[in-house]
């Protein structure tokens, strides 16, 4: 793993709400300004860039698809993305090609409020938009015929990255002529070794949540837990323990694919997205009352009483077996199984003298012969 924020420390009356726990972030924009609002909530953050943007401003199929659009005049525009259509029309004015004059009596569709913006901040009027920000809306506004007959009208379509082989084609069975314009596209990252290491700690269960900014970086992960051989596991990760937190419906469509559920926030924006974080992972872990104490086991720390403590991974790894069965006796054979790494009864031994030493007294308790168990 790479470039992993420190915890952020917790308050003096309560622990900020994802102490203890990892969260990795797969973004490449803005990656900072997600990881920032996870780890001012506690979080222990994972940067793994899984995908990478590259511009088309100097790329030849830009130019051409530019080109085409200018050939006659659009009667329809799709912009489906802020950056990817403000690209767009600064590079076609590096290039002295007058699209902006082109598109002023084209109808200029936007998929969300960023793509609206930057249709304004052009110089153009947007036309409509979805409530849901997605293209499948845009799709099926355009199909009910609320923009007129599509045969044999000029539609461009913006790209943001994915061709949108569904969109395009449902337009282009219309009998609309569909011009493509890819402003960018998204590729592995020149190191792909942090998303390796990311999938290996999503199987091994050393991260609580993976977010999703973007269904290329979802399905990016997919493609390099496939190079890995470790494509099943991940997915049975990601079905069960890890937690896939997707930022909306768009976002979390190779995971759904995959058979992968996630959950989303109400709004596709990155505040929403880390409260949905914030939201989802404690509640998976109950709070214990143990010994006249409150306890609940964390991802790679607990809190006890509010209060947050640090432990080892052996002493970790028996304090979550032993809240897995709250009450019941854990053989010191079952405990073995779970250490990092493996181990023996002696290491069962001196996690648990460990785990007492962070915990205090009252919280594990031997059962002669037989084990350990929580005291609830």
């Amino acid at each position: 793993m790479t470039d992993v924020l420190p915890e952020a420390p917790p308050g003096t009356e309560a622990p900020l709400p994802l102490a203890g726990y990892t969260v990795a972030v797969t973004a490449a924009r803005r990656r900072e300004e997600l990881g920032a609002l996870l780890a001012r909530r506690g979080a222990r953050v994972v940067h793994a860039p899984a995908i990478r943007i590259v511009p088309l401003a100097d790329d030849a199929e830009l130019v051409a698809a530019t080109r085409e659009v200018l050939a006659q005049p659009v009667d329809l525009v799709v912009a489906t993305t802020g950056v990817g259509f403000r690209g767009w029309l600064e590079a076609a004015d590096a290039w002295d090609l007058p699209l902006v004059e082109h598109l002023r009596d084209a109808r200029v569709l936007a998929r969300g409020p960023k793509a609206r913006g930057a249709i304004r901040g052009g110089g153009l009027v947007d036309a409509w938009s979805p409530a849901s920000e997605s293209s499948a809306e845009v799709l099926e506004h355009l199909l009910s015929g609320a923009e007129g007959a599509l045969q044999g009208r000029r539609i461009a379509v913006q790209l943001h990255g994915d061709p949108l082989p569904e969109f395009v084609s449902g337009l282009r069975a219309t009998g609309a002529e569909v011009l493509t314009v890819p402003v960018y596209r998204w590729v592995l990252p020149e190191d792909v070794e942090p998303v390796r290491r990311l999938v290996r700690s999503v199987v091994a269960g050393t991260v609580d949540a993976v977010t999703f900014t973007s269904a290329p970086a979802a399905a990016s992960l997919l493609t390099v837990a496939d190079e890995l051989g470790l494509r099943a596991e991940l997915v049975a990760a990601l079905g069960s323990g890890v937690l896939p937190v997707a930022v909306g419906p768009v976002t979390a469509g190779p995971l759904d694919a995959a058979g992968i559920p996630s959950v989303q926030p109400e709004r596709a924006r990155l505040g929403a997205l880390a409260r949905e974080v914030v939201a989802r992972l404690p509640e998976r872990d109950p709070v214990l009352r143990v010994g006249g104490r409150e306890l609940q086991v964390r991802g790679h720390a607990a809190l006890l009483d509010g209060r947050v403590v640090e432990l080892a991974p052996g002493p970790m790894a028996v304090l979550r077996a032993l809240a897995a069965r709250p009450g019941a006796v854990v053989p010191k054979t079952d405990l073995v199984t779970g250490l990092p790494g493996g181990g023996d009864a002696h290491a069962v031994e001196m996690a648990v003298t460990r785990l007492r030493a962070a915990l205090g007294p009252g919280v594990v308790e031997t059962v002669v012969k037989r084990g350990y168990r929580l005291a609830v």
